[in-house]
């Protein structure tokens, strides 16, 4: 994002980092058919901590945003520079999403995602930054809420074209996967929604802006700052948990209530470091720290190679599955605890590279 030294908060960097780790994580497991519970997404309503980690990584963009742009004008170059960048993740997704092995590298027109992790990312970025552009934090917290409320209101309320009430339930009777469905087609991960698709895309944003003004609140001047941060994450769960039970926790659909919930964990977390690392000035964790200064190059390094080692061929089975089976597999091991271990070396490869990367001070913007 750009940030200068004198401008970071480490706590910040340091919940970063671990939150790509957790990413990567959670994405490779030796196998699907043997992860431990936590480390699965809920099935539908509900969440694990692994529900926890993408809004994490939006509330921390969020944050950067605050950083990056204060004190900046509105200008040409800067709405330049937001649109690039914007674009830049959205095409580096796209291309996750197309690209095979099979000659000419693009999979069959129908067969291409068009959402995904970055996508969203990008698309999220791209309305926080200009919206912490032009806002203060009072206009912030008012589009945030609107965007909850809003949300809130076609999700439960707003009838369907064929007059049927929309439930949150799974397709067709939902108002998300509904839009995904007529706009995006075959375009989708699932024949009938998209976890990152287009409406659910709407309460994203309010989970970057949440971060916009934690970032400028990090950057104020006020006092006890770990403290409001424990408060403000109490409120939002204590919020979201209520609203849970009229608008379900769902990390598919991200509702209003997952938003909440999901921030007040995120303010929490970052309380915590926050209070230990910038506050008592205990330095731990600068290994994620260093991880974190190349975060999304490293995030879409991970699900390029792990695709292709899904697509290379061995035998019968992948790469990816012949390495899994003949170093991690062994009857001494429950099967789950091989599949961790596969992740683990997973996340522990791309941690030295991100601890390479920051050593020979390599930084790769996305």
């Amino acid at each position: 994002m750009g940030v200068k030294l004198k401008d970071r908060v480490l706590s910040v960097d340091l919940l970063r980092g671990l939150t790509i780790a957790a990413m990567i994580l959670v994405n490779n497991p030796g196998s699907w058919g043997s992860v431990y519970a936590p480390l699965l997404h809920a099935d539908w309503h509900g969440y694990t901590p692994t529900d926890l980690v993408f809004p994490f990584f939006l509330f921390i963009v969020g944050c950067s945003i605050a950083f990056a742009y204060r004190g900046k004008e509105p200008s040409g170059a800067v709405y330049q520079k937001i649109a690039v960048r914007s674009l830049k993740l959205i095409a580096l997704g796209l291309f996750l999403g197309a690209f095979t092995l099979t000659f000419p590298f693009v999979k069959e027109w129908e067969e291409i995602r068009f959402p995904g992790v970055l996508q969203r990312i990008g698309v999220a970025f791209f309305f926080a930054a200009l919206i912490a552009l032009h806002a203060n934090w009072k206009v912030i917290l008012g589009v945030t809420v609107a965007l909850l409320l809003g949300y809130w209101g076609i999700m439960g309320y707003l009838p369907l074209p064929d007059g049927s009430a929309p439930t949150y339930e799974r397709a067709p009777n939902n108002w998300a996967m509904y839009v995904d469905k007529l706009i995006l087609g075959t375009h989708t991960w699932k024949p009938d929604y998209d976890p990152e698709g287009i409406l659910s895309t709407l309460p994203s944003i309010a989970t970057t802006l949440i971060g916009v003004i934690t970032g400028r609140f990090l950057n104020s001047r006020q006092s006890n700052k770990s403290r409001a941060l424990v408060i403000a994450g109490v409120i939002m769960l204590a919020i979201g948990e209520l609203w849970n039970l009229t608008f379900p926790i769902n990390k598919a659909l991200w509702t209003s209530s997952f938003v909440l919930v999901t921030a007040g964990w995120a303010l929490l977390l970052l309380a915590l470091i926050y209070f230990l690392n910038d506050e008592k000035k205990i330095n731990f964790g600068s290994t994620f720290r260093m991880v974190g200064a190349n975060a999304l190059i490293l995030y879409f390094l991970n699900s390029f190679i792990a695709k292709i080692f899904g697509l290379i061929s061995i035998g019968d089975t992948s790469l990816k599955g012949w390495l899994y089976q003949n170093i991690y597999v062994h009857d001494f091991l429950p099967p789950k605890l091989s599949s961790l271990l596969y992740a683990l070396t997973v996340v522990a490869f791309y941690v030295a590279l991100g601890v390479y990367l920051y050593r020979r001070k390599i930084f790769i913007k996305v």
